[in-house]
């Protein structure tokens, strides 16, 4: 462009979806490996804490998920005017976005504070660890602002063709994760060791310090300016409205999809041992470090799908997709060969005897069958996304969540089956969101949907 700016538009080429999801992959890892540093350390101090990261860890996924879906819908929009070329547009959007993700984080706070220990009495079969839920929720809650706002830039970044700047946020976050998980667990340099909870407390720092380094990088490279971030900060009746009709569906599809997740941990505290939640939580260690190259070619084919229609280009939306799948499904298979081949080696780091490790094998194998499956069912489904109608994609993300959640109560709660049974609900998740999608993207009835 004339102004020294780089284009807001894309091209519906192999390059180009490698250029934009090699960043967002790497922004997703960051913080995952994080969450694993976090299973390692808990690992090495207690098999028990490793069990209670468990049910925790996914808990707050709920919430990070209702910003997941926030920074999709806001991704829609900012994608979608970046091809129209309307820059003056983004940063008004982008406003809106930052409004409505701290009236959520208010909303998980006071319900963490005032209900969930409620509901975690009632449903926890072993109430002498319930105050290690409790406690553990209360602060790491508090990460909950930080995050949102994170998640908010990642929209304007990747929507705007711009994701090589999250790598800077991601860093500073690990790092810093990573060196206070150790003094604050074990208690290093005169720190307290407090164990469990203070892997709630590195985490909020942690999200702090990712959030306010971003915001360093978004100033300095101009971004800020280019967009007119923070300078309509305020109500805006007109684009609000917007935001919550593409991200509404979008947050409810994510939490509704985690809180079915919760449940599965949940049935495996009822019906199996403390060693099974520890397998399950490792499970979902595998599931994000080996799974956001999956979620990255995702989120790229949300910001690619709108942005070309927002170019006027609706034929090349489904040649964009299968190029798009054909990356991230290679890239999936090479790994499900890899975790098969030493299905032994990512577990042994959480530092358990060899009966846990004999005993997750199998479970490892199950998990690695299904990546193959999200590797395609997450694009198709973001594609969706990315096309407008997310209420779509709340409606296919319904129907999977409902059988999936009437399979694991059969499974673990009524046949009382193994874990390895039990993890093969994800074959059944990943496979409906895979055809359903498929099949209304091919339909092109998106085609008539205006934004």
């Amino acid at each position: 462009m004339g102004n020294g700016h780089p284009s807001l538009q894309v091209e519906a080429s192999y390059r180009q979806i490698i250029k934009l999801a090699m960043p967002i992959s790497f922004a997703m890892l960051v913080p995952q490996l994080n969450f694993i540093t976090n299973n390692i350390f808990l690992g090495h101090f207690s098999t028990e804490s490793l069990g209670f990261a468990a049910i925790t860890g996914v808990y707050y996924l709920i919430f990070a998920s209702v910003g997941f879906g926030l920074n999709n819908g806001l991704q829609t929009l900012i994608a979608r005017r970046a091809g129209e070329n309307r820059p003056d547009e983004i940063g008004r959007f982008f406003n809106q976005g930052i409004v409505v993700g701290l009236m959520l984080a208010a909303a998980g706070i006071l319900i963490t504070y005032f209900i969930t220990p409620l509901l975690l009495k009632r449903v926890i079969k072993d109430t002498d660890t319930l105050h290690h839920y409790t406690d553990f929720l209360k602060i790491r809650i508090w990460g909950l602002p930080f995050l949102f706002v994170y998640q908010m830039r990642n929209a304007l970044l990747v929507g705007t063709n711009q994701s090589k700047y999250l790598v800077t946020g991601t860093l500073a976050e690990a790092i810093t994760n990573i060196v206070l998980d150790y003094l604050l667990i074990f208690g290093k340099l005169g720190l307290p060791a407090m164990g469990f909870n203070g892997a709630a407390v590195a985490s909020v720092i942690a999200e702090f310090t990712g959030m306010f380094v971003i915001y360093l990088v978004i100033q300095r490279k101009g971004i800020s300016k280019r967009f007119s971030l923070f300078r309509h900060f305020g109500w805006d009746r007109q684009r609000l409205p917007l935001v919550f009709s593409i991200s509404a569906p979008l947050m409810f599809q994510h939490a509704f999809s985690i809180i079915s997740w919760w449940y599965f941990y949940l049935l495996i505290e009822r019906n199996t041992h403390i060693t099974g939640l520890g397998i399950s939580n490792i499970m979902r260690n595998i599931f994000g470090a080996f799974g956001v190259i999956s979620w990255a070619f995702a989120a790229t084919a949300n910001a690619m799908v709108s942005n070309i229609i927002g170019q006027g280009k609706k034929e090349e939306v489904i040649p964009l997709i299968n190029k798009i799948i054909h990356i991230s499904a290679g890239i999936a298979i090479v790994i499900c060969i890899f975790l098969n081949i030493v299905p032994g080696l990512f577990i042994s780091i959480f530092g358990q005897d060899k009966a846990f490790i004999n005993e997750a094998i199998p479970v490892v194998r199950v998990v690695s069958a299904a990546m193959v499956l999200m590797s395609m069912g997450t694009v198709w489904l973001n594609a969706v996304t990315g096309t407008g109608n997310s209420r779509m994609t709340f409606l296919i993300e319904t129907v999977a969540i409902l059988l999936y959640s009437i399979y694991v109560y059969l499974v673990l709660e009524k046949y009382q089956l193994s874990l390895i049974y039990g993890w093969m609900s994800e074959w059944l998740y990943w496979t409906i969101l895979l055809l359903l999608s498929f099949i209304y993207i091919r339909s092109r009835r998106w085609e008539k949907k205006v934004i």
